[in-house]
């Protein structure tokens, strides 16, 4: 049976940030189907067409509007979009932060690193685990 191509929903407000993602996504083997959410707003309304849910939700904590917490929060408290699993992605290494997330129901915390060979490292690791993790699809 095919696997579909993962469904990525980015929540970043950085068009550098989204660049770099966009640029390892096209490095990549494996073909991803990503859809850019620049604040948490934007966001809300992209998960309002039922039909198109993401597989995965990536997450800057640090957005204009709504943050991430805020965004996280809604989500997790919407029955039709809670499973959806949410990893952060983030410069921030705040322990705080990290826990806080953890609390609202994160599948993963991300730190961003500074050298871009690292970064295509992390981004590759996470995009192949969740496709092959077994995504809930209702």
């Amino acid at each position: 049976m095919m696997k579909n191509n993962l469904k990525v929903l980015l929540i970043e407000d950085d068009m550098i940030e989204i660049m770099k993602f966009n640029r390892v996504v096209a490095s990549l083997e494996s073909k991803y189907n990503i859809v850019e959410a620049h604040n948490g707003d934007e966001a809300l309304n992209i998960l309002k067409k039922k039909d198109e849910l993401p597989d995965i939700i990536l997450l800057d904590l640090n957005m204009p509007k709504i943050n991430g917490m805020e965004f996280l929060s809604i989500l997790k408290k919407d029955k039709n979009l809670q499973h959806i699993p949410a990893i952060i992605l983030t410069t921030s290494n705040n322990q705080k932060d990290l826990l806080e997330c953890y609390k609202l129901g994160i599948a993963g915390y991300v730190l961003k690193p500074l050298k871009y060979e690292d970064y295509v490292t992390k981004i590759k690791n996470l995009l192949a685990y969740w496709s092959i993790n077994e995504l809930i699809k209702i």
